[in-house]
């Protein structure tokens, strides 16, 4: 399932327009810590986080994080979308809180 396909199929915004949209997710992962992403989540994940920082773009990056969701329509800074846009890492929102967020990631990527 690419990215674009997940994002539709979970009603999920995108905040970086078209890059990236093709990558392929395998995988899910939900952490706000991100010494345990760097340690545990598998590349090809999408990642579901309340952090809204510019290192979440060094992770994302060093992993090979297909893209990034934040939840709650929580606010994320301009500046931070033109930096992942031009890193070429995407970054979705969602309105759901994460708990139905990561459930949701969970059932279409086990459908796939």
């Amino acid at each position: 399932m690419t990215v674009r396909e997940l994002a539709e199929a979970l009603n999920l915004e995108i905040l970086t327009g078209g890059v990236g949209l093709r990558q392929e997710v395998e995988h899910g992962y939900v952490s706000d810590l991100l010494s345990d992403v760097i340690g545990n989540a598998p590349e090809n994940s999408v990642w579901v986080t309340v952090q809204r920082h510019v290192n979440i773009l060094g992770v994302a990056k060093l992993k090979n994080i297909a893209a990034i969701i934040t939840p709650r329509g929580l606010k994320i800074d301009g500046e931070l979308i033109e930096r992942a846009r031009a890193e070429e890492i995407v970054l979705l929102r969602s309105e759901r809180p994460a708990f139905e967020v990561v459930g949701m990631v969970y059932g279409i990527l086990k459908k796939a």
